[in-house]
């Protein structure tokens, strides 16, 4: 296969990952939208967390709500657990990584607020705890996850949503759940500003 065959070749499957989204998953990308938004109505806050690629979406995610996504409007309240390297380094030092989110979460976390939760293998520990430690703070959940769901699809509740993209690759998975964060910006702006 020559380079620019390979080239193709990703774009293509890029391209056939979001439409099988597209086609699969925009139910549930609008009922977490109606819950990020509905959190917010009710003076929540959304927590964001991830590993690797995925603490960049979470960063990504909560820049959007903070600053703004394509429209100018007022800020909107949303945190990521990724970002404060003091924090991180400490827990991770006294404690262990697994309890990297999940210590924050029970300091900032109440109920009303919405823990967004990337992970593409959802096998994470840290991942893992967070999860409990939103349901601890009675707070909701919105796991996007990829392949099978990983050890953190079975840990969701009724009132939880998990949108999983069941691919096995975590490049498909990565810019995929980069689209979906990208409509739950668009979605709640729409919902809070109207048009």
């Amino acid at each position: 296969m020559t380079l620019q065959e390979r080239i193709h070749q990703h774009f293509n499957e890029s391209l056939q990952t979001s439409q099988e989204a597209q086609a699969n998953l925009s139910e549930l990308i609008e009922i977490a939208a109606i819950k990020i938004a509905q959190s917010l109505i009710n003076d929540g806050k959304i927590l964001v967390c991830g590993n690797g690629g995925s603490a960049a979406h979470a960063q990504h995610f909560s820049s959007k709500m903070l600053n703004r996504f394509e429209r100018e409007r007022p800020s909107l309240p949303a945190i990521s657990l990724t970002c404060d390297t003091s924090t991180l380094t400490s827990i991770t030092n006294d404690y262990l990584y697994d309890e990297v989110f999940s210590k924050q979460i029970r300091a900032l976390g109440h109920a009303n607020d919405i823990l967004l939760a990337f992970t593409t293998s959802g096998n994470s520990a840290n991942i893992l705890s967070a999860v409990t430690a939103a349901h601890d703070r009675d707070m909701t959940v919105i796991a996007l996850t990829g392949r099978d769901g990983g050890a953190v699809a079975p840990l969701l509740t009724d009132s939880d949503i998990e949108i999983r993209i069941p691919n096995a690759s975590m490049a498909r998975v990565q810019e995929t759940h980069l689209i979906i964060s990208h409509c739950l910006c668009d979605l709640i702006d729409h919902q809070l500003f109207g048009e």
